[in-house]
């Protein structure tokens, strides 16, 4: 199959690259690098089945002369912790936009990264796929990105009905693994052992008993594959994520990874930084999911 990836040089993007390559399919790549990295595409850049191009999707002509028979839209701005909420809305819209054009131009299908952030404040976990999305005030930007994935998912869904798009959307529970980015934008964990290695205090937003459930990148990858390759996911909905029993809080994470550098008798430097920080911040507190689909649809996504 002939597959365009956006964000292929990310976190997710180049672990799946690497794996659908292995499994012989042709993969057109797009990313602008803002995130990504050619490190994380190294391996596979001179593949005679993969071609990069570096450019913006927010531009509609950088698509213009490619074809293929399924686009996995990953590329994204995440949450707006420390950046604008408008690009966030912003961007993710326009992208989504020509994409989903792009694919009914061409008949092709879309498989749309969502989030668990969708969830948002909801109480009544584990988050299932038709469960409710609660979300906090309109005047806290962190709802933007959230707002940005349910708009997404509803416009998929709306294009499907009325044009007959064919889509797979997924919604990523904190994966985490090789190519993870080093920064917040990649997630607690590279930054917690970039922390330790350096015996520098770790950094914990708020008081740190919010919990996540994380999902290895092998496990998001095999996951995404199965949607890529089976029918079963056409017009399918999926929570993609490890066990729910593996829920942890993001304090006793910084105090595992610490422990895990650094010793088991070390004391780990935890340093708390208030939510004031981030202007009028809000974060959800407890986020579980139910991964029974995803376990039907004939993948496991748990790893000892």
């Amino acid at each position: 199959m002939k597959i365009l990836i956006t964000g292929v040089a990310g976190f997710i993007g180049s672990n799946l690259a690497n794996q659908l390559l292995k499994r012989n399919h042709e993969i057109v790549g797009i990313d602008n690098l803002s995130y990504g990295s050619l490190n994380n595409i190294e391996e596979i850049i001179s593949n005679d089945k993969f071609q990069f191009i570096q450019g913006d999707i927010c531009n509609p002509l950088l698509l213009k002369d490619i074809k293929a028979e399924l686009i996995i839209h990953l590329a994204s701005q995440k949450i707006p912790r420390y950046s604008s909420a408008y690009r966030t809305l912003e961007e993710n819209s326009i992208m989504l936009k020509n994409i989903v054009n792009k694919c009914l131009a061409d008949k092709c299908k879309i498989l749309f990264a969502s989030t668990s952030d969708v969830y948002g404040k909801n109480k009544d976990l584990p988050f299932k796929e038709d469960s409710d999305f609660v979300l906090g005030d309109s005047t806290v930007k962190r709802w933007a990105y959230a707002l940005s994935k349910i708009y997404g998912e509803q416009y998929i869904i709306a294009n499907s009905d009325e044009f007959g798009l064919n889509y797979t959307i997924v919604r990523f529970f904190g994966s985490y693994g090789t190519n993870q980015n080093l920064t917040w934008w990649g997630g607690p964990q590279s930054l917690f052992i970039s922390k330790a290695f350096r015996n520098e205090a770790i950094e914990i937003h708020g008081d740190g008993l919010q919990t996540r459930t994380f999902t290895y990148i092998e496990d998001t990858v095999a996951a995404l594959i199965n949607c890529v390759e089976s029918k079963k996911s056409d017009r399918e909905i999926f929570n993609i994520a490890s066990n729910p029993e593996e829920e942890i809080s993001i304090l006793n994470l910084g105090k595992l990874i610490w422990k895990l550098i650094n010793g088991e008798g070390s004391i780990p430097k935890i340093v708390f930084i208030p939510y004031s920080n981030f202007g009028k911040y809000e974060d959800v507190q407890r986020r579980v999911p139910n991964i029974t689909k995803i376990k039907e649809n004939g993948v496991s996504s748990h790893r000892p």
